[in-house]
């Protein structure tokens, strides 16, 4: 295995059997290789907040195995319309108000109509001139969408890609992997950075997992924010019921991503209801540096407030601070943009998130 320098900086060719190698290193090693990367980019006492609304909720045409938001799932999820821009800005003054950085507005959509759009740009300039970060998941994006977005103030967008390329299938049957990879260069090209991540423990193998974060990795730019998420079992979904993934191996799907997304914000993201304190530790001992923060992560639970304030006053740790700017950049990514890159691998939400 290589020393941990060469993993210091971002990589675009990573093969499969290298990821995999990485996944079967002895769990100690491979905990001290990932927080050697992660301390040689961040602080590693600082944890970027963001908080999640649903703007719009259930309806979704789409089939997602995991998704409780699918209108074919029976699993008590009412649909609703979009959330008028008022009452999204209440929320986001609230999330503010409890130390969140980032707002991330999620619709479920398959995609939004040209019509939407207008509507959720202005959510975004409401939002924005509040001094945080803006993201949204709205699904599938067309190009003249993307910089639409990106027109009214969207800093990052949201779009997962789930598992890998050979697992997909047996999760979605409604879109394709690539209508996902198509998606995110529209959100590239227009300017906007890109979260994407995936889902782990709905039944994949580790070689399946490795698949994933060789793809997020091999990406033309890696994504700036990378959402891992521990599968939320409910009830009415295909996937309830599933065999749950050892927390150890979740742990280690961290520490790999860390490694080989070195300036990426890792972020632990839906399931983190039923993690442990002890748990979620190992995970920023293994390079996660970024959560969401509050009680519903769209429609699935999410710690409270109160227990994530109280686990980082025991760990010492601290909120991430937004960088006051026009742009509203966090601090690394002005650095990066003043040293003239444009980071596009650099540090920093989602349906899954």
């Amino acid at each position: 295995m290589p020393a941990v320098s060469a993993f210091s900086s971002p990589r675009h060719d990573w093969q499969r059997a290298e990821v995999e190698a990485l996944f079967a290193l002895p769990f100690p090693v491979l905990l001290q290789q990932a927080g050697e990367v992660h301390r040689a980019h961040f602080d590693p006492a600082e944890v970027q907040v963001s908080t999640l609304l649903s703007v719009k909720t259930g309806g979704c045409p789409e089939d997602c195995a995991y998704c409780p938001q699918a209108q074919r799932y029976h699993t008590g999820v009412d649909a609703t319309k979009l959330m008028d821009t008022a009452s999204v800005v209440e929320k986001a003054k609230q999330a503010k108000a409890a130390g969140a950085s980032r707002f991330c507005m999620g619709a479920a959509w398959r995609s939004p109509k040209d019509r939407d759009i207008p509507k959720v740009a202005e959510m975004i300039r409401e939002v924005k001139a509040l001094g945080l970060e803006t993201c949204a998941t709205l699904g599938m994006l067309s190009g003249e969408q993307a910089t639409a977005l990106k027109a009214a103030g969207l800093d990052y967008y949201n779009h997962n890609l789930d598992t890998a390329p050979e697992f997909y299938g047996e999760i979605i049957q409604t879109r394709e992997f690539q209508d996902r990879l198509d998606t995110l260069g529209h959100v590239r090209d227009a300017g906007m950075k890109t979260c994407c991540g995936g889902i782990v423990g709905m039944g994949e193998s580790r070689a399946q997992r490795a698949g994933l974060l060789q793809i997020l990795a091999n990406l033309p730019a890696h994504p700036d924010s990378v959402p891992i998420n521990r599968l939320v079992q409910v009830e009415g979904t295909p996937l309830h019921g599933t065999a749950e993934l050892d927390p150890f191996e979740f742990v280690r799907t961290i520490a790999v991503a860390r490694i080989m997304m070195p300036k990426s914000m890792v972020r632990l993201s839906a399931g983190r209801e039923t993690m442990s304190d002890e748990l979620q530790a190992l995970c920023f001992l293994a390079g996660a540096n970024s959560i969401f923060y509050g009680e519903k992560l769209l429609t699935t639970g999410n710690p409270d407030t109160e227990r994530d304030l109280a686990l980082f006053a025991r760990l010492g740790l601290r909120p991430m601070q937004v960088v006051e700017t026009a742009n509203t950049f966090h601090a690394d990514i002005v650095d990066a943009a003043l040293a003239g890159g444009d980071g596009g691998d650099g540090p920093p939400c989602t349906r899954a998130a």
